[in-house]
């Protein structure tokens, strides 16, 4: 879909990998701009997930993507960067607002060097504004934007994902898809920018609109639900044996079904204004049985459940395996790897993997020499550490 679209990625963590690697899973050319120490994201890993020193922080985000390692404080590299730039169709940065412009590479700059370049910026809070300065990070935007005041019995309880991060991403490479169709009609290119608080507060289009429109905003409920303006039962209960999630059922429904001793006084319209009475009426009923006695009672009586799966259940749930979400792959060096596959399918279909996420300066020769550099130029800004490159195989 995107065949024959040079990008340009200056990323780094998550936001602008998950970014970028949307666009090269549908056929982008994308070379990955790094230092010569490697991109944030080879050093880093959540839960300690390095296999052979390789992290998987690093090979979750950047597959099907070419690596060009260059020292971008040097002269000849910034020098280098402006021949790239000049033939780019898109660029995807996320430093810290001004870093690119201090560089040498801002929008400005490059528009005159381009004008048909995208240009898209991942951000925290934005190019400008009093939060300038501020840390951008996940778990942070969450408490920032009202998304961890959601939930929780107790303390406000951020979500366990980096789903600000991943919906910024996906933002980001909307706007580069946008940008790419209005420049087929116009012939010019233009600027994008996805930022943190932005992506996290486009999560809440629900309750925030409520909350903005008068609408009511329960107190966090003991035991806790999982929503602050959802009517009972929702959320996450306990059972004899382990955990059930409950959504959107009427009590008349869960009556029949539960056997709930003191829910015959309540009717359809107390689960909003006796909600927690509601909830712990419910929450004490589903003790008495364990989840698996529970799921059949439920289906029964056409109650919207799920089971709570730990991640050993997600990676063996059969929808899961139906829709091809895990890809197991064959690292030459690592082995199996399993990743999760681009979550769109088109005509049916999973993009195909084209190559794994590349060593530090994997294809720096061959983007120098498709930059119109000769070998004896390439072996010269070698020896400089201008750039690095990986090491040729034997022949």
């Amino acid at each position: 879909m995107f065949k024959n679209v040079k990008v340009l990625s200056f990323t780094h963590f998550l936001q602008g990998p998950s970014a970028v690697q949307m666009l090269s899973d549908l056929g982008a050319d994308v070379v990955k701009i790094e230092p010569p120490k490697g991109a944030f994201e080879r050093h880093w890993a959540g839960g300690d997930a390095f296999i052979d020193g390789v992290s998987v922080f690093y090979l979750l985000g950047n597959r099907n993507q070419r690596s060009l390692a260059i020292d971008l404080r040097s002269e000849e590299g910034k020098r280098i960067v402006l021949r790239l730039a000049k033939e780019a169709d898109v660029l995807v940065e996320n430093y810290r607002p001004g870093v690119m412009k201090r560089l040498g590479f801002g929008y400005e700059a490059l528009k005159e060097l381009n004008p048909r370049l995208i240009y898209c910026s991942c951000t925290g809070y934005g190019a400008d504004g009093p939060y300038l300065e501020r840390p951008g990070q996940d778990m942070l935007l969450q408490c920032i934007s009202g998304m961890a005041a959601l939930s929780g019995d107790g303390p406000p309880t951020p979500v366990g994902a980096s789903i600000v991060d991943q919906h910024s991403a996906a933002l980001a490479a909307f706007g580069i898809a946008a940008a790419l169709y209005r420049r087929e009609h116009t012939g010019q290119g233009g600027q994008i920018e996805s930022n943190l608080l932005n992506a996290a507060l486009d999560l809440q289009i629900e309750p925030l609109s409520y909350y903005l429109n008068g609408g009511r905003m329960w107190a966090r409920a003991k035991p806790a639900m999982g929503s602050r303006y959802h009517p009972a039962p929702y959320g996450v209960y306990r059972t004899s044996d382990g955990w059930i999630a409950i959504s959107l059922t009427t009590v008349t429904k869960l009556r029949l079904a539960l056997d709930a001793r003191g829910l015959e006084s309540y009717d359809d319209r107390d689960q909003v204004v006796r909600r927690e009475e509601v909830n712990a009426i419910i929450a004490q009923a589903l003790q008495r049985r364990s989840s698996a006695e529970w799921a059949p009672i439920l289906d029964a009586h056409d109650i919207w459940h799920a089971p709570v799966n730990e991640y050993a259940e997600v990676a063996s749930d059969p929808q899961v395996a139906w829709n091809k979400m895990i890809m197991q792959v064959e690292h030459p060096q690592l082995g199996p790897l399993r990743l999760l596959a681009h979550p769109v399918r088109y005509d049916g279909a999973v993009p195909r993997l084209r190559s794994l996420p590349p060593a530090i300066g994997e294809h720096t020769r061959a983007v120098l020499q498709e930059c119109g550099f000769d070998g004896a130029d390439i072996e010269r800004l070698i020896a400089a550490g201008v750039v690095v490159a990986a090491a040729q195989p034997e022949k």
